[in-house]
């Protein structure tokens, strides 16, 4: 791996039952990329994420992340290595105001074991989170019930509370979904400002391809669980096989 090289995919597969869900992935993220993985439902996007994130095991093939073989690893030790992700539907808890929220996501990623029982008001957590809710831009609706708040203030704040612990590497899966048109790109202005700010590499999982054009500096894109294209977003987005299995125009 070269020294700014986070995280690598080498040769994976996975296979469910003898159907091929992905298939020979090579893949290098480097330190502050940003990288939107494309593909049509079903096209071995979720299955690549969560096989980097160890929701599912490789059948063959090795992840490295930041130069360790992780291959495997458990949801709870990529996240505390540094290695995190966002979901599709905000993991949230909507009768909670938004700082209780960010309390508890910092609380998790610092503790462990008993000390995950120790109260949570804890005055250095406090400023840490009162500068992640300025840097997403909601420290104005830190009091206010998530419940209350729009799709992409939630969003917002399932974003910062994903990455509360500096992850190197980010996963995303659709930013903006759920979230209105009039919303959609002041939100990812704010994601990518602050992830940049921090030089956290971020992948994410996206169908719009308005965000993909405006805010990636690469596109993966996948068909049938393999990558059929791997290039800045002006160039994949007007890749033959990319139209054809992905755009479908």
């Amino acid at each position: 791996m070269s020294n700014d090289t986070v995280l690598k995919a080498s040769d994976l597969n996975k296979s469910f039952s003898g159907i091929v869900a992905a298939k020979d992935i090579n893949v290098s993220i480097t330190q502050g990329e940003i990288v939107g993985i494309i593909g049509a439902n079903g096209a071995g996007k979720t299955v690549f994420v969560n096989m980097i994130t160890g929701y599912l095991k490789p059948t063959s093939g090795k992840i490295e992340f930041l130069g360790e073989d992780i291959t495997g690893i458990e949801p709870r030790n990529a996240t505390h290595i540094g290695l995190c992700r966002s979901f599709q539907i905000s993991q949230v808890f909507m009768t909670m105001s938004v700082k209780q929220n960010l309390m508890i996501a910092m609380s998790l990623s610092k503790k462990s074991g008993k000390a995950l029982l120790d109260p949570i008001a804890d005055e250095e957590i406090s400023k840490e989170c009162d500068k992640i809710l300025e840097l997403y831009k909601i420290i104005d609706q830190s009091d206010n019930i998530v419940s209350t708040l729009s799709q992409g203030i939630r969003k917002l704040l399932d974003i910062a509370m994903a990455v509360v612990g500096n992850p190197k590497v980010i996963l995303l899966d659709e930013p903006t979904s759920g979230v209105s048109v009039e919303e959609k790109f002041g939100i990812m202005d704010i994601v990518i400002a602050a992830l940049k700010q921090t030089e956290t590499s971020v992948l994410f999982v996206e169908h719009d391809m308005e965000i993909v054009e405006r805010y990636v500096d690469r596109v993966i894109a996948f068909y049938q669980g393999e990558i059929i294209c791997d290039a800045p977003p002006k160039e994949a987005l007007s890749d033959k096989k990319v139209i054809e299995y992905v755009l479908g125009h």
